[in-house]
């Protein structure tokens, strides 16, 4: 299977390209902020626990992660592969990830880091909080979501890019030119 990362800040797109790639490529689509955002729409109890903490741009415990990770993985069978988008955030989540992919005889296969400027990011989401009424999209909360983004997940360029994995795309264009490069990059790493 060939297993991808979609990278990048909030609002920089991998949502949109994560859906495109999974359809394309046949892939299972694993979106952390989808999964909560649909346990939160349906008051779950995993939905009351991680509601505030998005909603204060700051990041779900791993502990919750890992085990939404775990069920999602299951759930797929006929698929070429996985993208992920959302998961990892952080250097300890890599570790999960890979140890999780390893059990299936599985491995990153590559990641793709959407760079997006934070103020294209800004305005992006703040369009997105009119047009969806994210809560999560304030720009209180999206300047606190870029500066944890800096601080915990950009680390993991360096560590994608000392196994050879890690390729960076610009993530400004069009939604399909975007894709256009995202799927060359694919191609090339078949």
């Amino acid at each position: 299977m060939f297993n991808l990362i979609l990278f990048g800040p909030p609002g920089s797109g991998k949502g949109t390209q994560s859906l495109k790639i999974a359809e394309k490529c046949h892939f299972a689509h694993i979106s952390t902020g989808d999964i909560f955002r649909n346990e939160i729409r349906n008051y779950t109890e995993l939905g009351m626990k991680v509601q505030s903490i998005i909603e204060r741009g700051e990041l779900v415990p791993d502990e919750l992660l890992i085990e939404i990770l775990e069920s999602a993985l299951k759930k797929f069978n006929g698929i070429n592969g996985y993208i992920f988008d959302g998961f990892p955030r952080t250097l300890r989540q890599t570790g999960f990830l890979d140890n999780s992919l390893a059990r299936m005889n599985e491995k990153v296969s590559l990641v793709i880091a959407l760079d997006v400027n934070e103020q294209e990011v800004i305005q992006r989401l703040l369009k997105r909080a009119q047009l969806e009424g994210r809560k999560d999209d304030t720009e209180d909360v999206i300047h606190n979501r870029m500066s944890v983004y800096h601080q915990q997940t950009k680390p993991l360029m360096d560590h994608y890019a000392a196994q050879g994995k890690l390729e960076i795309l610009r993530g400004v264009g069009t939604i399909d030119d975007i894709f256009s490069q995202i799927c060359a990059l694919i191609d090339k790493h078949l």
